[in-house]
């Protein structure tokens, strides 16, 4: 594909793809991310306002230089928009470019931090990761439906159990599904849910503890699990792209050697036949 581009396009594209260029833009992101943590603290802010502006619209100029320069060493702007990553930044530059004025001050902070993101688009490893993520969604809606069908069940059962003794926390449904949110992260479940009805009824324990058993370490492990088995899947498959590449390679070099030694022999006989 590369060898069809003008030659302008692939020196382009070698550029914006070197390491250097990568390893620059990658610092010039967490510069903006140390300026934006700076900007948190009101006395720094007020003080240097003008100075956390100037240094924002000069990294804002040389991502929107960087996008440009990007699009530019693609094929075509279709083969640019192709990829997810390019479109994320794409729209978090364009955002910051178009949200200018004093309406737009706390949208711009906030863009300034989503720049942040832009280092999982720009470090490889971070990109496989976040892809086998996003590969984990289909599977991880089995997963939630199977995790709503348990908390629909304890939250009903705790609020027939419950609703007299604590109805702070399984006064109603809602109210339920709510504490049995705090109980499935483990958050201070016992010393402030189980303990207070532990002491009015004492086998409310086995509700608790099969609920925390069920909830958190079952259906939690599914999903580490199903992340896991996506993560080996995007690195198995990223292995096979690199291995069929190689081969490609070594099919293209046996190729070029074939045809070298029959332009080889081609010269040998025409030089034959002119001294014969």
């Amino acid at each position: 594909m590369k060898h069809s581009m003008p030659g302008w396009k692939r020196k382009l594209d070698w550029f914006v793809e070197h390491k250097y260029f990568t390893s620059v833009i990658l610092t010039l992101i967490f510069i903006n991310a140390v300026v934006v943590g700076l900007e948190t603290y009101p006395h720094l802010y007020e003080e240097y306002r003008s100075a956390f502006f100037a240094i924002d619209r000069i990294l804002l100029g040389i991502f929107a230089v960087e996008i440009a320069l990007r699009m530019l060493a693609a094929r075509t702007l279709k083969d640019f928009f192709k990829s997810g990553w390019n479109w994320f930044d794409f729209i978090i530059v364009l955002s910051g470019l178009l949200l200018t004025g004093a309406y737009f001050v706390t949208v711009l902070r906030i863009l300034r931090v989503l720049r942040v993101f832009r280092a999982i688009s720009v470090i490889p490893s971070l990109r496989r990761l976040v892809d086998a993520l996003l590969m984990t969604i289909p599977a991880l809606g089995n997963i939630l439906l199977l995790m709503s069908i348990i908390f629909y069940i304890f939250g009903v059962t705790g609020t027939m159990l419950f609703q007299e003794v604590a109805p702070e926390y399984f006064g109603s449904l809602q109210l339920s599904l709510l504490t049995l949110f705090q109980v499935v992260t483990l958050e201070s479940w016992a010393s402030q849910v189980m303990r207070p009805i532990f002491e009015v009824m004492p086998w409310s324990w086995i509700y608790f503890v099969a609920f925390v058993l069920v909830g958190t370490f079952v259906v939690f492990n599914l999903f580490i699990g199903v992340i896991v088995n996506n993560v080996e899947k995007a690195e198995s498959s990223e292995e096979e792209e690199i291995d069929e590449t190689k081969k490609e390679v070594t099919e293209l070099r046996r190729e070029v050697g074939e045809l070298k030694d029959l332009l080889r022999e081609h010269l040998d006989r025409n030089g034959d036949n002119k001294s014969g």
